[in-house]
């Protein structure tokens, strides 16, 4: 999620409506930074901010690919035998989910740096990334 950029302007004479709109704005966001600056009668207002609506969204598609994988770990791991975590471990669901990789390429640069290997693995987790993808969509 990347940074906005939003300005007001506030006038000395009539502000309420300036002022309110600030307000219902401000409330809607995340704020990372607010410069002002009075020129000409009025105040300007920069606000830098982060869209809470698209952080909620971001964080519920994280979530629900993160339940999927570790269903997939559960049912991969009961089926060969292995700990969940043999089958992916714990600390890569996050990374995963975060980034919903739809190729095997997109994923292996994700483990890759972790000098991973998925090997055959890495089909089955990009397949479950993208049916939540698609049920999230439907």
């Amino acid at each position: 999620m990347s940074t906005e950029i939003r300005t007001f302007r506030i006038p000395d004479l009539d502000g309420d409506a300036a002022q309110a709109e600030l307000s219902a704005f401000l409330r809607t966001v995340e704020v990372e930074r607010i410069d002002t600056a009075y020129a000409d009668g009025a105040w300007r207002i920069l606000v830098l901010y982060r869209d809470l609506r698209l952080k909620e969204e971001s964080l519920q598609i994280e979530t629900a690919i993160a339940a999927a994988l570790n269903g997939w770990r559960d049912r991969t791991a009961s089926r060969d035998g292995l700990g969940r975590d043999a089958v992916l471990p714990d600390e890569l669901v996050p990374e995963i989910a975060r980034f919903a990789p739809t190729t095997e390429h997109e994923l292996s640069v994700i483990v890759g740096g972790r000098g991973l290997d998925l090997g055959p693995r890495g089909a089955e987790i990009v397949a479950v990334v993208r049916s939540t993808l698609e049920d999230l969509i439907d």
